[in-house]
């Protein structure tokens, strides 16, 4: 409890001080995006009780989404206009109304003009005189969940990330989840990022720390309790990203990934009685005793996994692979609607089976493993980016983010759709009379949904 209390404290932390990590990202590109002033707000009447009527506010606002598009041989378009894309939303055409090429890192062509740069804003220090060429990158380092005797490896993949995928020019912060305590304010040096990763300290369970959980009816306390922290984080950041437009956002996310059940079987037979039936049965297995001395001394002890109390405990965890979905899927939405791409780094790179201090079956340590993974995998295919799992080449890894975030589109349009009700929209892009692009499955590349943020209620 006492160490779950310094963890809330750290949560919190790390929680109010997003804000701070982004205020100068925000100022910096709102002084020079170049969107036309919408127009006046729209109002849906949804009802009228009692003489109150309700209406729904839902201003209107430019959707953006990057778009990567490459020709049959991987190389990049660089030479494609307004007229040349095709944006769908629900399947209903949407008439484009900016458009902004991205090649090498450089801004080559922007439709419309700056907005004039605002008084009395505080800029980051060691800005280049072309802020617009650069990226944003949110390095999102979730220590609590990377293991902490993997910290020299993870310190490595970090610098591997500096060394081939954030140059100058770049725009990065810098924050963590847990006792590294990393909140690095928007900047452009490269020896504050150096620094920070030197800092970093995973404070991820072992497997070991898994078989010992408190359990409650949904899954392991403290399990579920640190990957709510991580969660409601990284919301915090995206929230702060969606007043940055036109420039590529790449969220680069360190973790081992999540797995709201690891080893529920051999969870259950851990600790007291239910072990020394475990024990037992393994030297039955072994013919180290008979079946009838294993009877003899284990008769009285009940079965973990056919006890009622035990499957009462943990009736609910059955779903616990649906809920971490449910989560993951609601994070990816707030991700698309800031048009931010997960690109999500496990610094355990290939995984080829348990250590050999690691007494679980190798069933459920490929289960965990193939969880742990694909929750990782999930955000990054759910916001167009790209998950760096069950991998050692991070080098090459991060070589290809450094091509695909430099090289793109950024494509905008006003809804046609006025309901604000229908948050969850799908997007389909297409290049016009290039069927062979359109069907070829690596050719483009863009986010396939967006969630449009929540319309508030008023009474008038």
């Amino acid at each position: 409890m006492r160490h779950m209390r310094h963890m809330g404290y750290l949560g919190a932390k790390t929680a109010v001080t997003v804000a701070a990590v982004l205020a100068a990202c925000s100022t910096v590109v709102l002084a020079q995006q170049d969107r036309p002033l919408p127009p006046e707000p729209t109002s849906t009447t949804v009802g009228q009780v009692g003489g109150t009527q309700p209406t729904f506010r839902a201003a209107v606002t430019l959707v953006t989404t990057d778009v990567i598009v490459r020709d049959e041989d991987g190389l990049f378009m660089p030479d494609l206009g307004r007229d040349d894309f095709e944006i769908f939303e629900d399947g209903v055409p949407q008439e484009i109304a900016s458009l902004v090429l991205v090649h090498g890192g450089r801004v080559y062509n922007q439709l419309q003009p700056p907005a004039p740069v605002r008084a009395g804003i505080v800029l980051p220090s060691a800005q280049p005189q072309n802020d617009t060429a650069g990226r944003i990158f949110i390095l999102f380092v979730d220590d609590l969940h990377l293991v902490t005797s993997l910290t020299p490896k993870v310190r490595q993949v970090a610098m591997q990330i500096q060394d081939n995928l954030i140059h100058e020019g770049d725009l990065f912060g810098i924050i963590s989840t847990g006792p590294s305590s990393l909140s690095i304010d928007m900047n452009y040096d490269q020896q504050v990022l150096s620094s920070a990763i030197n800092r970093i300290t995973g404070d991820g369970f072992a497997i070991r720390d898994y078989l010992i959980q408190q359990e409650s009816n949904r899954g392991p306390t403290e399990v579920l309790y640190r990957a709510h922290v991580a969660f409601k984080t990284a919301r915090e950041v995206l929230r702060n990203l969606e007043e940055v437009t036109d420039r590529r956002k790449v969220f680069l996310w360190l973790s081992n990934g999540y797995d709201f059940n690891p080893f529920p079987e051999t969870r259950a037979y851990t600790g007291g009685m239910a072990e020394q039936r475990r024990l037992g049965q393994d030297l039955v297995d072994r013919g180290s005793i008979t079946q009838d001395q294993f009877d003899a001394q284990y008769s009285g002890i009940p079965d973990a996994l056919y006890d009622p109390f035990e499957q009462a405990l943990r009736q609910g965890q059955q779903f616990a692979n649906t809920d971490l979905a449910a989560e993951l899927g609601e994070l990816a939405r707030v991700a698309n609607r800031a048009n931010t791409s997960f690109y999500t780094i496990d610094p355990r790179g290939l995984m080829a089976g348990p250590n050999i201090d690691e007494r679980v079956p190798i069933e459920e340590w490929n289960a965990w493993a193939f969880q742990t993974q694909n929750s990782l995998r999930m955000l990054a295919e759910l916001t167009g980016g790209m998950a760096v799992v069950n991998r050692n080449d991070f080098p090459r890894a991060f070589r290809e983010i450094d091509a695909e975030t430099s090289d793109y589109y950024v494509v905008g349009f006003y809804t046609s759709n006025p309901d604000p009700t229908i948050r969850n929209r799908s997007l389909r892009i297409e290049i016009a009379n290039r069927d062979d692009l359109n069907e070829c499955s690596d050719c483009l590349r863009y986010r396939p949904q967006y969630s449009m943020p929540r319309a508030t209620t008023e009474s008038q």
